[in-house]
């Protein structure tokens, strides 16, 4: 088939175009190359895939409107997948205004393209975040999603919202999935795992919030994107023309679900950083600082609607993932 991938220079977004390109599929990569991390970095992954048959990439920001819809109208993809996003809690205290243009402006701009020229499947990338506050763990999606506690979060809630109206007003059938915490090789340089691997191996001293105890369930990026690829083919059916699973988020009103893409083992950040620690042979020096505005203490995916729909459910625990991730680290960086 023919996808159009939305952030092929970032992080998922990579690794879910090699994954398609691997398996034979056409990708279209649309990526701003925006400097909020080293666009280097970008630009390297940008040109692993440009060696690949099969691949075209176009350098704009999705939410210049006019011109993604144009390159839908041009490509006609059977499927588009919406990675494309300003991520960061902490960035979005700093500069809000960015959430606005990419998240919400940009969902818009690509809702708006799929309604002129329709697609098969649009999957459009959301985050656990959007639990904000909820007591209740695991997390499931039929949860009430509506006490974010950060601008990235509320964007994103935003954008599964704005996707909900457009699948009910003009048939796209569309799927939400939230993501947990994605670590691995070719990974952002603004999360933790990357941050501790470089301070550690840098004899630097690393920052660790409440103390460690606060929980992610962290999810290796081969993982996520097997999930991704498994619900492509779960193509939301509209109102009254299937019957929804056990735990089903499909609404009522439209040809929509979110589904979790987490493996439902939150550990804490202490054992992130004794992982790390084992895979790079030092000990960190650390320093213990408050929780910053937006953080959240837990998050905990529920993975059982991913499950039911694909038979698969997410499962490389942090003593094979964080080993890979510091040997690409190391090689990559040459340390």
């Amino acid at each position: 088939m023919r996808f159009l991938v939305t952030g092929t220079a970032g992080f998922i977004g990579f690794h879910l175009a090699r994954r398609l390109l691997a398996e034979g599929h056409e990708v279209v990569g649309v990526d701003a190359m925006t400097p909020y991390y080293d666009v280097a970095l970008k630009r390297r992954r940008q040109a692993i895939l440009n060696q690949t048959g099969g691949f075209a990439t176009h350098d704009f920001a999705v939410e210049e409107g006019t011109r993604f819809e144009e390159l839908v109208g041009e490509t006609r993809p059977d499927i588009v997948v919406h990675l494309a996003a300003q991520a960061g809690v902490r960035y979005s205290v700093e500069n809000p205004r960015a959430y606005l243009d990419a998240n919400v402006a940009g969902t818009f701009a690509v809702l708006q393209a799929c309604r002129a020229h329709p697609v098969r499947h649009l999957l459009i990338a959301s985050t656990s975040s959007a639990y904000g506050v909820n007591p209740d763990i695991p997390f499931r999606e039929t949860d009430r999603a509506a006490t974010p506690v950060s601008l990235y979060a509320a964007t994103k809630l935003a954008a599964e919202h704005m996707a909900h109206a457009y699948a009910h007003l003009f048939a796209i059938p569309t799927t939400a999935f939230r993501f947990f915490t994605v670590y691995g090789p070719w990974g952002r340089p603004d999360m933790a795992p990357y941050i501790f691997a470089r301070k550690v191996l840098a004899g630097e001293t690393i920052e660790v919030f409440n103390e460690g105890r606060s929980e992610r369930d962290f999810t290796y990026v081969d993982d996520l994107v097997e999930g991704i690829m498994r619900l492509v083919p779960c193509i939301p059916p509209r109102p009254g023309e299937g019957e929804p699973v056990e735990g089903d988020s499909l609404s009522p009103a439209a040809a929509f679900r979110v589904v979790n893409i987490g493996g439902g083992r939150p550990v804490s950040v202490n054992a992130l950083v004794a992982a790390i620690e084992a895979a790079t042979g030092r000990t960190a020096r650390r320093v213990d600082k408050p929780m910053p505005p937006g953080d959240v203490v837990r998050t905990f995916a529920s993975a059982d609607l991913l499950e039911a729909l694909t038979g698969y459910r997410p499962a490389t625990p942090l003593s094979v993932g964080i080993p890979a991730f510091v040997a690409w680290y190391r090689e990559h960086h040459g340390v």
